[in-house]
């Protein structure tokens, strides 16, 4: 039973790391603000949770995942808002989204 949660928690955490990664090279390529703004927004939430996740599944204390709950519940909440306020500062800034 160890050996399955190592190996999911392996694969959770390897799956959260390329998203991650993805989501930096994302914000060093991509065009403009909007553009940059989605791969940031989706592949940090998207890494986050599955590397805390990963993290839950290779804790031994019940306060540690308490603590990673809370955390996952934080990030719930506050980076879809960010990404939004920030997408409606760009807006309200009349920077105009990228076109051919």
């Amino acid at each position: 039973m160890e050996i399955i949660l190592d190996i999911l928690s392996w694969t959770l955490l390897s799956i959260g790391s390329f998203f991650s990664i993805v989501g930096a090279i994302g914000i060093i390529r991509f065009p403009d603000f909007f553009t940059r703004l989605h791969a940031a927004g989706l592949t940090d939430t998207l890494g986050a949770w599955s590397i805390l996740i990963g993290l839950i599944l290779q804790c031994d204390s019940f306060l540690t995942i308490i603590k990673i709950l809370f955390i996952l519940l934080f990030l719930f909440f506050t980076s879809p808002t960010g990404t939004h306020a920030l997408a409606r500062a760009g807006l309200a800034s009349n920077l105009k989204p990228w076109k051919r």
